[in-house]
């Protein structure tokens, strides 16, 4: 009896060392891991799979970065660049199936009609350095795949459009996507207008910073083209702020008498025809208007004061209309003083 239990203590024994290691192996494998709160690791261009195990337990992620090299040459990891989030406690098998799924984590930017380069720039400050922001946007390259050589800069040669991004996105390539977006989605609606196709561009970008009512779109760029016929400087409000921003005065405020009178070339007020480049990304039906102009006889505009605009064409026509306006205004204020 004696000898029995002896040899079944023994039997135990054996058996739970031959088991010991594969459950250590398992709690390796699915056990609550190091990470204290949640964390992104970055997985960037060239990285290769030793560099992103030390990363993952340099980050805290996972205890063993040589456990994770094994797993990933076992399976043949295809590394996917990308960001990627990991939860507090992640298993070693939770990190690495989100590696092998490549289940990035995206940031969504949206990219409005109306924006200008200092408001796209704030939208990808988290994405594109301002100082590289600002190199991009001079870029011939960049401009040549938007599908306007001549250009200057890339004003107005954005997609309006919600973009996917990710930290380990370079910031060219990040610029490259807007541009693409651009060729694919605009440029081509740009074509068959009454002016050249950048041209096109220019005037809708004027007529989005004048009025967003669709309705007054097609008499705003007709108001503007009659002035270009006629070789009327077009005085338009919007590009004298934009002279003022590209001097390094940032104030988003309307214009006063020095924007009006500033000599520059993007000023309206201060010299002829339209601006060297679009002042801000038009919407499909500001590019419509600017194709189609409505061909009449007005040639000066002004605001209600109660949305939209009044129309007319002659100067006395048009300085009764900003009498109105005037008092529409001071009712206005009147009024909120109670």
């Amino acid at each position: 009896m004696a000898r029995s239990s002896v040899s079944l203590r023994l039997f135990v024994a054996i058996a739970l060392l031959a088991i010991l290691p594969a459950l250590g192996g398992w709690w390796a494998w699915k056990g609550q891991g190091p990470l204290q709160r949640e964390a992104t690791v970055l997985v960037k261009k060239g990285m290769n799979i030793n560099q992103v195990a030390d990363q993952l337990e340099r980050d805290g992620v996972i205890r063993s970065a040589s456990l994770f090299r094994l797993w990933a040459r076992a399976r043949k990891l295809q590394l996917i660049r990308g960001e990627y989030t990991f939860t507090a406690q992640a298993s070693l098998s939770d990190v690495a199936g989100k590696l092998r799924r490549a289940e990035i984590h995206y940031t969504t930017v949206s990219i409005p009609e109306g924006a200008h380069a200092w408001a796209v720039q704030r939208r990808l400050k988290d994405f594109v350095p301002e100082d590289v922001f600002w190199t991009l946007w001079k870029s011939p390259r960049l401009a040549k795949t938007a599908g306007f050589e001549e250009a200057e800069d890339l004003e107005g040669l954005v997609a309006p459009a919600t973009y996917k991004l990710h930290h380990a996105m370079e910031p060219e390539e990040i610029m490259l996507m807007l541009v693409e977006a651009f060729h694919d989605h605009v440029r081509p609606r740009l074509d068959g207008g009454v002016l050249s196709p950048y041209d096109t561009l220019i005037l809708a970008s004027l007529v989005e910073k004048e009025t967003h009512m669709v309705e007054e779109q097609p008499k705003v760029a007709g108001v503007y083209k009659h002035r270009l016929d006629i070789g009327m400087r077009l005085q338009c409000d919007p590009t004298s702020l934009y002279a003022r921003w590209l001097t390094g005065d940032l104030r988003f405020t309307a214009p006063v008498p020095e924007d009006i009178r500033r000599v520059h070339r993007f000023n309206t007020y201060s010299v002829s025809g339209l601006p060297p480049t679009p002042i801000a990304i038009p919407s499909a039906t500001a590019i419509e208007a600017a194709k189609e102009p409505l061909e009449g006889k007005d040639l000066y505009f002004v605001a209600t004061g109660r949305g939209g605009h009044t129309f007319a064409p002659s100067l006395k026509d048009h300085n009764r209309n900003v009498g109105a306006y005037r008092k529409e205004i001071a009712r206005q204020r009147r009024a909120a003083r109670g």
